[in-house]
């Protein structure tokens, strides 16, 4: 029994890597998270610390809140199955007017995980994103090759964490542009080639992405850790990750700097330098 998404956009999924527009929220709603969010941000001095951009539903009960949508969760499950793991999430904020972007990279290629096919990304605007704020763009169909050679840039301005780029040519001329209203999501493959230019409009371009996987993957590289948000976990992979009694709890925060560390420890392996994307950058809180 479908959930959510109808057999077409099930097999339209299949065969193109993505889904969207996808809505979740109402404006209103996603009006108060976009708040919620500023409003962390004031009291950290007006940014959201860069560990906090990693995870931060380990620190935040909002964000806990927002894994957990049903509305997310309901065609995730669709496509995943009943089981599910939040096994990341990451905020991509970008400033109006800026130069950060994202290079074209799939997102599996430092992750360390098996059975990639079954990873998916939820990608969830609490802001406009639009090819002017500088909307994720896809090249339909790609998520069917395998991961392809990438490098790793470290480019000024580039959000990844290594500044990975693909390697090979892309034809740009099929790219998509995932537009999307707040409280809209788009959904992709995590195989696809995927990436973004920066942010030419007046409004910040506010994006929340949360990897979800069933519980039979599993991490190849080291330890790991994720938060079960439905059904059940048969194969404890994962180390199993608590919500936060309430927003920066200071139990919480040790255990986000523990986990964020062996988290950056994987998709770091083998880097030539430390990361210098905005999420991963020192805070105060940072390992």
């Amino acid at each position: 029994m479908r959930k959510l998404l109808p057999d077409a956009k099930i097999e339209q999924y299949r065969a193109d890597g993505y889904l969207c527009p996808i809505p979740v929220l109402t404006p209103e709603q996603a009006a108060d998270y976009r708040a919620r969010l500023e409003a962390a941000e004031a009291a950290a001095g007006g940014v959201l610390p860069g560990p906090y951009r990693h995870k931060p539903h380990l620190v935040y009960t909002w964000a806990q809140e927002l894994i957990r949508l049903p509305g997310i969760l309901d065609a995730v499950e669709d496509l995943i199955g009943p089981d599910i793991l939040a096994w990341e999430s990451v905020f991509f904020i970008k400033e109006p007017q800026t130069a950060d972007y994202i290079s074209w990279h799939q997102d599996i290629t430092y992750w360390g995980l098996d059975q990639e096919g079954d990873v998916v990304t939820a990608w969830l605007a609490l802001s406009p994103s639009t090819p002017a704020s500088g909307c994720m763009r896809v090249v339909p169909g790609t998520h069917r090759r395998e991961v392809v050679p990438h490098k790793d840039t470290f480019a000024e301005g580039n959000m990844l964490s290594r500044g990975q780029e693909i390697a090979v040519a892309i034809d740009e001329r099929h790219a998509v542009d995932l537009v999307l209203r707040p409280g809209e999501m788009s959904l992709h493959h995590v195989k696809m080639f995927h990436g973004s230019h920066r942010n030419r409009s007046s409004d910040r371009r506010i994006g929340f992405a949360i990897r979800y996987l069933p519980p039979r993957v599993h991490q190849q590289v080291g330890a790991d850790s994720a938060t079960l948000v439905r059904g059940t976990d048969r194969y404890r992979h994962f180390e199993p990750e608590p919500a936060p009694a309430r927003d920066l709890d200071p139990p919480a925060i040790a255990l986000h700097e523990a986990l964020r560390a062996r988290r950056s420890a994987i998709l770091m392996r083998g880097a030539a330098q430390p990361s210098k994307a905005a999420h991963s950058a020192p805070g105060p809180h940072a390992m």
